[in-house]
């Protein structure tokens, strides 16, 4: 089992660093499989659907980057934890991307996605979000 959870784990994470930071969309086809179930309600189901989405944000957002924090693995679960900033400069929001792995392939994703606000109200500890 453990095996498994390795490998699910290092496909997801090389997955995502080649489709978002080094935004090979021809590369990162590779990773996924025939069929790709999407929750986020803002993209189509399919890998095609996904990798148009990772065009378009190739072209809006060329300069963004994701910092991935922490990563959990079980079974063919793989969940990142992300600070995501789209544009250089700005806070950026904190992503759970949660991806499904099977036969060595990206096949299902979710995530929850949280704006950085500016202000922090006065925090009750000094932890950070990272």
């Amino acid at each position: 089992m453990a095996g498994t959870e390795r490998s699910a784990r290092d496909l997801v994470v090389e997955f995502y660093d080649t489709a978002l930071n080094q935004k090979n969309v021809d590369k990162a086809r590779a990773f996924l499989g025939d069929s790709y179930t999407q929750h986020n309600p803002a993209i189509a189901n399919g890998p095609d659907a996904f990798l148009r989405f990772v065009r378009f944000l190739i072209e809006q957002f060329p300069h963004a980057h994701n910092e991935i924090k922490m990563v959990v693995a079980e079974g063919a679960l793989v969940a990142l934890y992300v600070h995501s900033v789209r544009v250089p400069g700005t806070r950026g929001r904190r992503i759970v991307d949660i991806f499904r792995v099977n036969g060595g392939k990206v096949v299902e994703h979710w995530d929850v996605i949280q704006d950085i606000p500016e202000a922090m109200y006065p925090p009750i500890n000094d932890n950070g979000l990272f």
